[in-house]
């Protein structure tokens, strides 16, 4: 599976939210698989989307065809766009589906993994990360994404902000402690996104 996510600084809230809605096509494209997004708790102007589609040819064939078409309505909405595309490694718990409609937010983390240390995070990621998420409440499905650079996606849906945030304050500092986070990622640039549930295709 290939994930798509996108953030975007808005200028024009309500404007970028009317756009939103002409996504509402995205069903009948080959290879879709689902879509969902909202906007940054931290940072009002940013909104973050997420994608997801059986494959890259199903994606590339998207963007060829029909993409501008349902894009169009938000133009000038936006100032900016910045879109990372992931290749799905592993599902953080089991079963990952790209479903929105029993989560309130979304912890999105974009690790830049120093080449070496590359093999050494993904076991982390698998051994460490994956099992304490996993098994915190609230914590109902996420996926571990790869791309080159090495670069890595962490995506984790949660029921509400309350239970993520006890899972931060719990246990992050412990946990990147034991699997050595430091040494292992060059940068990781996160955020927590509130989801719009009109966004949900």
């Amino acid at each position: 599976m290939l994930v798509k996510w996108t953030r975007c600084a808005v200028v024009d809230r309500r404007g970028f939210e009317r756009g939103q809605r002409r996504w509402a096509g995205l069903p009948g494209e080959p290879g879709f698989r689902g879509q969902g997004g909202g906007w940054s708790r931290g940072r009002p102007d940013v909104a973050h989307l997420f994608a997801f589609w059986e494959s890259r040819a199903f994606y590339d064939s998207f963007m060829a065809r029909s993409h501008n078409r349902l894009a169009a309505s938000q133009t000038g909405t936006f100032r900016r766009a910045r879109t990372h595309l992931f290749d799905h490694r592993f599902d953080v718990k089991t079963g990952f589906a790209p479903c929105f409609a029993d989560v309130d937010v979304v912890r999105v983390a974009l690790c830049r993994v120093r080449p070496s240390r590359a093999e050494h995070f993904v076991l982390m990621q698998e051994k460490i990360w994956n099992p304490a998420m996993a098994g915190s409440p609230g914590m109902v499905r996420g996926l571990f994404g790869e791309a080159p650079g090495p670069e890595y996606l962490v995506l984790s849906m949660w029921r509400s902000a309350a239970e993520h945030g006890k899972y931060r304050a719990e246990r992050i500092e412990r946990l990147a402690l034991r699997a050595q986070t430091e040494a292992d990622v060059a940068d990781l640039v996160g955020d927590i996104v509130e989801l719009e549930p009109s966004w949900t295709v």
